[in-house]
């Protein structure tokens, strides 16, 4: 058994969707038997977020993933139908048939459980089943989406399950070193290790979502990452680089633009206050990354980093906890990026912080924050000098071929 997910960009016309069953009937003729995860259309999401915008400014948070799970369900029916066209026994399965339990996150849902007993009959009986991606559904039985990048925790979570191999599929070749878009010449990687590509997942890579990459650490789930349009050699997520392979010292650079910078001043030199922010923050499911303090005179300047999504309630919640308090101001910088350099090698290997700033420094990029784990640097950045960023930081450490190398 193997399960298969499928980009919006591999299922955005019929013809793709076609195209895709052709490959699959190959493989269920051998007599693999495939679970396939799929994403909505191209852009379809996107647009129905759009459409609901069209009613009303703020949707209901249950309403709207109400709306989002259909873009998986017309997909997964089309596949399916193709499939039986071709004379491959398929059926659709939507979040609530599979039994994919969920909280009640709406628009960020975590997968609780899944019963995978209803889906080892079928594809005993089929052979295929093409199942939605994205979505899930509360105990209560109300659907749930799981946020950006979804049908890949779907399709982990599938495979972690039924304890086999899953392929990910998209317009992409695999995992590169860093944006091919930004630098052209970045190489493609043979294998990258679930760490790295946790880290580069969460500074903004986009290949992987980084929660789909979390349940294939935790469960040993073989991860491969390939084109739907080509048969090129796609990228191995392992566990553990082989041991013939040299491990290098920065495995990939991104660039997250997707961040926003919240300063207070005159922030109250209280732990009990840091305490009730961070915590009241955390209970509305904000993610806090970058903090920086400076004490100074009985009060503190408090500086961290969210994803532009998040700022307004970040924002509100901060309003709402220190509402009693006086002499605080909060400013909001929506024009930063963050740049990040990832690689195992950073464990061993020193001066890699030195070779990081000199890169920037000769780049003429101004840093305005910075923080560190064992195998990632981030910077943050003003947002329009982060492609500079990106390109010298790659040439540092020779991450692409030609002219940037």
């Amino acid at each position: 058994m193997i399960v298969r997910k499928y980009g919006g960009s591999s299922v955005a016309t019929p013809e793709r969707i076609r195209r895709i069953a052709e490959k699959l009937a190959l493989h269920a003729k051998d007599g693999t038997r495939l679970a396939v995860v799929v994403s909505a259309m191209g852009k379809t999401t996107n647009g129905l977020i759009e459409l609901a915008g069209g009613v009303t400014k703020n949707p209901e948070p249950r309403e709207l993933d109400m709306l989002l799970s259909t873009g998986e369900q017309v997909t997964a029916a089309l596949l399916a139908m193709a499939l039986n066209d071709m004379g491959v026994p398929a059926i659709s399965y939507n979040a609530f048939q599979l039994g994919m339990v969920t909280t009640a996150s709406y628009g960020n849902a975590r997968i609780v459980d899944l019963d995978v007993g209803k889906l080892s009959k079928e594809l005993e009986r089929r052979g295929v089943v093409v199942i939605t991606g994205f979505q899930g559904v509360t105990e209560d039985g109300d659907l749930t989406t799981l946020g950006r990048g979804g049908s890949d925790t779907s399709a982990v979570a599938i495979a972690a399950k039924c304890g086999c191999r899953c392929e990910i599929y998209s317009d992409v070749a695999g995992v590169y070193t860093c944006d091919p878009h930004v630098v052209p010449g970045a190489r493609k990687l043979d294998y990258i290790t679930c760490d790295e590509m946790l880290e580069l997942a969460a500074q903004g890579a986009k290949v992987l979502h980084s929660r789909a990459v979390e349940i294939a650490k935790k469960h040993s789930v073989e991860l491969y990452c390939a084109s739907t349009f080509s048969e090129e050699r796609g990228t191995y997520v392992v566990g553990t680089l082989p041991e013939w392979l040299e491990q290098p010292v920065v495995t990939g650079v991104t660039a997250d633009t997707n961040q926003m910078k919240v300063t207070v001043n005159g922030f109250p030199n209280d732990m009990s206050v840091y305490a009730a922010v961070f915590d009241a923050i955390a209970g509305k499911g904000v993610n806090i990354d970058m903090i920086s303090t400076v004490s100074e005179n009985g009060h503190s300047h408090l500086t961290f980093t969210v994803v532009d999504s998040s700022v307004r309630i970040a924002r509100e919640t901060l309003e709402s906890v220190l509402s009693g308090r006086t002499g605080w101001t909060v400013r909001v910088d929506e024009s930063v990026a963050k740049v990040s350099a990832v690689g195992v090698g950073m464990k061993s290997a020193p001066g890699v912080a030195a070779r990081f700033f000199v890169a920037l420094d000769k780049a003429g990029v101004h840093m305005v924050g910075t923080t560190t784990s064992e195998i990632k640097i981030s910077a943050l950045v003003p947002r329009e000098e982060a492609p500079r960023a990106v390109e010298f930081l790659v040439r540092e450490f020779g991450l692409a071929d030609g002219p940037e190398a």
